[in-house]
């Protein structure tokens, strides 16, 4: 017998361009955690080069190092995070579950929020730098220094992946809100109940194989009677 309900409806094509775009911000986010941990060796060189011609304090530039590692890896490792995290959500979408689709929508608005801060403070760095007070004008120098010590593909990269992040989000959050894909997710397929076991107590029930060797095959009780049995039956007076 077959149950068609069992049959899986088939995938929209709404769910698989969302989970195409997941697997490929994913991909993305990597290559952009690789690529700026391949990049701050130069960029340290270059800061120290560059705040060697300052009064700046020794210990103060290799505060600024200190705090430049710290924020490149800490962002690198939660970069590399964050595309493991939409991987898992993709199988998710793939493995048909709801909670997936809400997980998606809810890092969908958080990578909105991310991304446009991001590139707020990117532009905001770059169209006013830090300003200190006159005592701390040598920490200053040093900050306006590291901003040139980034290589020059550094600021157009970070906004174009920051408004590439803020559409990509957008894209997903909007494909799973389309009617194919809502009916997809809400569409709970059904099992055939499964076949009740013999009873113990009904041996006839088992293959014949299970009975032991040489022992007869055992016959069901039937509420017929038995061959002959109506003509041994007394005549009725």
């Amino acid at each position: 017998m077959s149950y068609p309900d069992q049959v899986p409806a088939r995938r929209p094509a709404a769910v698989t361009t969302a989970v195409t775009l997941l697997g490929l911000m994913a991909l993305a986010a990597g290559v952009y955690a690789v690529t700026t941990l391949l990049a701050l060796g130069g960029t340290i060189d270059r800061f120290r080069a560059a705040a060697a011609g300052t009064a700046a304090d020794p210990g103060d530039v290799d505060g600024v190092v200190r705090l430049l590692r710290f924020s490149t890896i800490g962002a690198a490792v939660l970069t590399v995070l964050v595309a493991l995290l939409l991987v898992g959500l993709a199988g998710g979408l793939l493995a048909r579950r709801r909670a997936a689709r809400i997980g998606v929508w809810t890092v969908c608005g958080l990578g909105l929020l991310a991304g446009g801060c991001a590139l707020v403070a990117l532009v905001g760095q770059r169209a006013r730098p830090l300003r200190l007070g006159a005592g701390d004008q040598g920490v200053a120098d040093l900050f306006g220094t590291l901003g040139d010590a980034y290589p020059s593909w550094w600021l157009p990269v970070n906004g174009a992946v920051s408004v590439a992040q803020a559409l990509g989000y957008l894209a997903v959050a909007g494909l799973l809100m389309l009617p194919p894909a809502h009916a997809w997710f809400a569409t709970r397929r059904s099992v055939p109940p499964a076949s009740a076991p013999p009873h113990p107590a009904a041996p006839w029930a088992y293959p014949v194989s299970d009975l032991p060797h040489g022992a007869a095959a055992p016959v069901p009780p039937t509420s017929e009677p038995p061959p002959g049995a109506a003509a041994s039956a007394p005549p009725p007076r």
